[in-house]
């Protein structure tokens, strides 16, 4: 059920990020037309991603949106079908991070993380299956976390646990349909959310293998594959799981660097 990649159409959400960008020159090199969304403010960025895209000599589509409003979403799917006739793949990327504590997350953080990394996804594919299901072919790629294997990272990871129950889900629901559903789960890599951290490889391993599991699919793909160990320990043992990260010192480091850029940022929204 994988998808030839050349001539194929592959919307992106969160196209403007780091692995979003990296996943839209990495289809876009195997010759796939691509539709482009992120949010209104990051447009220039999306529309410098299109042009350098179109040296490929692939086709863009720029449609900027806010994955928490439906009405959006499907106006995205609108747009790209009536540009392009279909929709082949869908790359769910989009994604915001939390704080590892949620004591220390406002509540309208906790709506925002929920509504962007799982609703907006669950909607995202909801938009699009009506299309894939009448063609009878599609391939959705939603990017988890190795979060949402391990319950550490607060909001984040419930969103990520709840996008993993999801993904399975639907998989087996349009399984019939001939459409695939894999998931991608990224350890930490080189992107803006993760910029306190150095030595982290880069995005394109992320979008390597989300182009992998559109053209063979998977169930489930963890990236870099030097986390395998660790998800399987955890799956495994989560009573030991409990006491490493149960460990007061353990949390206050987790939670050193989320808790400074906050500092910071209500430091610099003081008024002068």
């Amino acid at each position: 059920m994988g998808i030839t990649l050349r001539d194929a159409v592959v919307l992106v959400t969160g196209a403007s990020g780091g692995i979003g960008s990296a996943t839209a020159r990495a289809f876009a090199r195997h010759g796939a037309n691509l539709v482009l969304t992120a949010p209104f403010e990051d447009r220039s960025i999306l529309d410098a991603l299109a042009a350098e895209a179109e040296s490929f000599g692939v086709k863009t589509l720029v449609v900027p949106a806010d994955l928490r409003d439906r009405g959006q979403i499907d106006a995205v799917v609108a747009a790209a079908v009536r540009s392009f006739g279909h929709i082949d793949v869908l790359a769910n990327i989009a994604g915001i991070g939390s704080s590892p504590a949620l004591a220390d997350s406002t509540d309208g953080e906790l709506e925002r993380v929920l509504a962007i990394n799982l609703l907006g996804a669950a909607r995202a594919m909801h938009a699009v299956l009506p299309h894939m299901k009448r063609r009878g072919r599609g391939s959705i790629v939603n990017v988890g976390s190795i979060a949402g294997e391990s319950g550490v990272m607060g909001i984040y990871s419930a969103s990520k646990f709840g996008l993993r129950g999801l993904n399975d889900s639907v998989r087996r629901e349009v399984r019939s349909f001939g459409i695939s559903v894999s998931l991608v789960e990224p350890g930490f890599v080189r992107t803006p959310m993760n910029a306190a951290m150095s030595g982290l490889p880069g995005p394109e391993v992320v979008a390597d293998a989300i182009v992998r599991v559109t053209e063979r699919p998977r169930l489930r793909t963890i990236v870099p594959r030097r986390y395998l160990f660790a998800v399987m320990l955890v799956t495994a043992f989560p009573a030991l799981t409990d006491v490493v990260f149960g460990n007061a010192r353990i949390q206050q480091r987790l939670n050193r660097d989320a808790r400074a850029a906050r500092a910071a940022s209500a430091w610099n929204e003081q008024p002068s």
